[in-house]
């Protein structure tokens, strides 16, 4: 069925060419003729009174201890190339935070179930090819994306660029339980379609699906995203669908979802999992942001369910220890993201001039756990359930260059944050400042 689809989209690619030079449907213009270069970046320090590992720590979790980072999270570059007005090359490349990066192979064997893992060192820090697309677009409601794409699951990862979010790091519960920012090989159906109170903009996506091998007791299916080797696995993909609604000036309200169905048969060795019990992932989401001249506002609320975990925990806990999986079995059936945040522009709440800066005090609230529910014979940690808060503010000393400071307080191993009972474990506090900025450098 997926390559059908991608053959008949080719197709339709194809065809077109010839008339793209003259065809003059009505595109709305983007703001640059030919080509673009920007990107977005985020420089942090930080301070803690919490250990390292929540795990294999003290019985209370964390142990007790003051430390400062300093990092680099990311520096994306991005380019928009347009061939003409309906063919447009879009690219990404992400640097992140220092390290060595490595790729795996599979070395075959007697037969390729009995390979053996591989390590090669290919590229020194972390980089990654975010996006690399071709669009070709026809119409407002329907235009066609080929490559490396976005998946615009819940609100992070739809809008993953610094500004659009107070805290000075992305949701945490976005960046445990899922790929942040999620990015798969694949097609893209896009477009918007109605006016003035039933606007809509949607997203269709067939792309690579995940591998089981990668799932975990502590983050969920983030370690199943393809990447680890050279090549992915289409052999069982996945779609995802979002869909915004923006008929109210401010309001944008969003729903999206991801299913892959038998997911086993995306693992890099064909006959890991072996089963009549197909690996199935769903995962939907709710998300809104409500923004005026006073108040922003941004809500999301996102679930995730996973079939055949206990098939799951057996096959990871024999797995090689030199694959690069984390081998940590105990893989929930659901995971759990709620999150809100709200700021309040003092500028315009004081009726400030031209000199006033613009400063947003903002709180944000979040619940996130990797493993929300189990099957009965697992066990789940309640270590990893945790509820934060986060308290800042946010000054625009441009409108896309933005300064961030903020104090955090996660409670750990509960699922309300004021519950009468003490938690087991102990308690996190941070201290973060963040210069964050979004930009076109160069357009043309």
């Amino acid at each position: 069925m997926n390559k059908v689809i991608l053959l008949i989209a080719s197709a339709i690619l194809l065809t077109t060419n010839a008339k793209a030079q003259n065809d003059t449907t009505d595109i709305p213009d983007d703001g640059y003729s030919k080509i673009r270069i920007g990107g977005y970046g985020e420089m942090m320090a930080s301070w803690q009174n919490y250990g390292l590992n929540r795990w294999t720590g003290s019985p209370k979790g964390n142990s007790d201890v003051n430390h400062a980072q300093i990092s680099i999270p990311r520096f994306v570059l991005a380019l928009d190339y347009k061939f003409n007005s309906k063919w447009i090359l879009g690219a990404e490349i992400e640097f992140e935070a220092g390290g060595t990066g490595t790729a795996m192979e599979l070395e075959a064997g007697s037969g390729s179930e009995n390979g053996e893992y591989e390590t090669e060192m290919e590229k020194g820090g972390e980089v990654a090819l975010e996006q690399f697309h071709i669009t070709r677009k026809f119409v407002d409601a329907f235009n066609i994306k080929v490559g490396h794409v976005v998946l615009p699951i819940g609100l992070t990862n739809a809008h993953h660029e610094p500004i659009n979010f107070f805290t000075t790091f992305r949701s945490e519960g976005a960046t445990t339980i899922m790929p942040c920012t999620w990015h798969e090989s694949g097609i893209e159906f896009f477009g918007k379609f109605g006016s003035n109170f039933s606007k809509f903009e949607y997203q269709a996506q067939v792309v690579a699906g995940q591998n089981p091998l990668g799932f975990s007791r502590y983050n969920w299916i983030k370690g199943g995203r393809q990447g680890l080797f050279e090549t992915d696995n289409f052999t069982r993909p996945a779609y995802t669908l979002r869909l915004d609604y923006e008929g109210v000036p401010g309001l944008r309200v969003g729903y999206s979802m991801y299913y892959c169905y038998d997911a086993g048969k995306n693992c890099d060795r064909l006959i890991t999992f072996n089963s009549n019990d197909p690996i199935n992932i769903s995962i939907f989401s709710f998300d809104a942001q409500y923004k005026n001249d006073f108040v922003t506002f941004r809500g999301n609320y996102l679930s995730g369910n996973l079939t055949e975990v206990l098939f799951i925990d057996k096959t990871i806990r024999t797995y090689s220890n030199k694959s690069g999986y984390s081998r940590t079995p105990n893989v929930a059936k659901k995971a759990l993201i709620y999150n809100f945040e709200l700021g309040v522009n003092l500028k315009n709440v004081f009726n400030g001039g031209d000199k006033f800066p613009v400063v947003y005090p903002f709180a944000h609230y979040e619940y996130y756990n990797p493993q929300e529910k189990g099957e009965s014979l697992q066990l789940m940690d309640d270590r990893c359930q945790v509820n934060y808060w986060t308290w800042g503010l946010n000054y625009f000393a441009l409108p896309n260059l933005v300064i961030k400071a903020d104090y955090t307080y996660r409670k750990i191993g509960t699922d309300e944050m004021f519950k009468n009972t003490k938690s087991h474990y102990n308690n996190e506090n941070e201290f973060c400042i963040t210069i964050a900025y979004v930009s076109w450098f160069w357009q043309k």
